[in-house]
């Protein structure tokens, strides 16, 4: 079978590398790819939000299935135009997507499954916003723990977490007042900001049945000790030991089964990867929002440890038969995936810098380097393009071992500017595990 798959982060050149490993796989494309995907597969210079040159790809060239990787396509409705000319394609409907496309919409899906999240308010201009912060908050202006959201997407920087009145007063003015995030903001969310450990939980649905994959913890700040700004992820390890195996059951059967129940009885069937960032509070698991598709770089650790074919999986997602997959299989192995970013991310940062040390970071057991913001220059040698460049993922006996593998790698790997975080996964560490 000939796959596609739309993107061009480190979560599509894990999907990618992930599908060719199957039997079944004769040909994996990526569109428009990096120069990590360059090498795993082939890449196509189709940008990924081309929806219809990507949907004439796939005819002229007898794609079996297109994986799509990013949100921004999927609330485009990538999934719904790849349907209508009866193609094969895994991913929700744009309307599904938007669990993750409308915060608005995530919330009150959520209130109506009776799901544990956030108390939160809607609110359209930012005069009303402000109105309901300065007389809620009134007596204790200088403890307002709150988080105002855009409604829509924003690159994974929507969320401004506050502490004091005068801090969600500001982040009211830079979503609503000077559209940093654009339409995006046209709406906003003001809920409860949550106390507790972070965790992903992931699963794959079909609408009617439900694998769980293994929790996983990303590192969402930049620097060591969760500080400074918000990012797309610094880093991820898989399994997270603030989830056992109990918590995970009751997530599964308390978050995820009501909601796919409710997106099915709203007529609105939900097909994908489902995945809940959940904060483990003291008054128990609460969903801080869903993503409708893998997270990056969440994806990396998850797929360095799956041993069932991945191929077999999305295509049984597909034609609506997941619950003929048995279950899912996993190295027992942890993993630990650790973002080399360039200098100046989140904020401003150079492109075109030649990346050296990648061969030798390749003979490095239990290491795979995933590519997300590369490249290749005019002579194929890989260059930094974007933010986060590269996710360096390892495996081993122990989180420690496998995050020990993943920073002798990052050793051998340079470029002007380069940096990472040097603590990821260390929380599990001290749990022992």
């Amino acid at each position: 079978m000939k796959v596609l798959v739309v993107g061009s982060g480190g979560r599509e050149h894990a999907i990618a590398w992930k599908i060719g490993q199957s039997s079944r796989a004769t040909e994996v494309f990526v569109a428009p790819g990096n120069a990590g995907t360059a090498t795993d597969a082939q890449n196509v210079d189709i940008a990924m939000n081309d929806i219809s040159a990507l949907v004439k790809f796939a005819k002229e060239n007898d794609i079996g299935l297109t994986v799509v990787g990013p949100e921004i396509p999927l609330c485009d409705g990538i999934v719904d135009a790849f349907e209508s000319e009866n193609l094969k394609v895994f991913g929700p409907s744009k309307s599904a997507a938007q669990l993750e496309g409308s915060k608005v919409f995530c919330k009150n899906v959520l209130r109506s499954a009776d799901v544990p999240t956030a108390d939160f308010q809607e609110f359209k201009d930012a005069s009303t916003a402000e109105r309901y912060v300065n007389e809620r908050y009134a007596e204790t202006p200088n403890d307002c723990p709150l988080v105002v959201k855009a409604d829509g997407l924003a690159a994974g920087k929507g969320a401004i977490v506050c502490s004091t009145r005068d801090e969600v007063l500001e982040a009211i003015d830079i979503i609503a007042r000077q559209k940093q995030f654009g339409s995006a903001g046209d709406k906003m969310i003001i809920e409860d900001r949550l106390q507790g450990v972070e965790a992903s939980i992931l699963a794959i649905t079909d609408g009617r049945t439900i694998l769980t994959f293994p929790p996983a913890e990303d590192h969402k700040r930049a620097h060591d000790g969760d500080a400074g700004p918000n990012t797309g992820g610094m880093g991820a390890y898989c399994p997270t030991p603030s989830i056992d195996e109990k918590t995970l059951r009751w997530v599964e059967s308390s978050v995820l089964v009501p909601t796919v129940h409710v997106m099915k009885r709203q007529r609105n069937p939900f097909r994908g990867i489902l995945y809940a960032g959940m904060m483990m509070t003291p008054q128990g698991p609460k969903v801080l929002e869903y993503n409708v598709r893998f997270g990056d770089p969440e994806c990396q650790p998850l797929l360095m440890r799956m041993k069932t074919d991945f191929l077999d999986l999305l295509e049984a997602t597909v034609d609506r038969r997941l619950g003929e997959i048995g279950p899912l299989e996993w190295d027992e192995r942890p993993s630990v995936c650790v973002v080399m970013a360039s200098e100046g991310y989140p904020g401003e940062y150079e492109k075109g810098k030649p990346i050296r040390g990648l061969e030798e970071a390749a003979k490095i057991e239990d290491v795979k380097v995933f590519h997300a913001g590369t490249k290749l220059d005019g002579e194929g040698n890989p260059v930094t393009n974007g933010g986060r460049v590269l996710g360096v993922t390892a495996m081993g006996d122990t989180v420690s071992a496998a995050k020990l593998q993943a920073y002798k790698a990052i050793k051998c790997i340079r470029w002007d500017g380069a940096w990472c975080r040097k603590d990821i996964s260390d929380k599990a560490i001290t749990m022992n595990i």
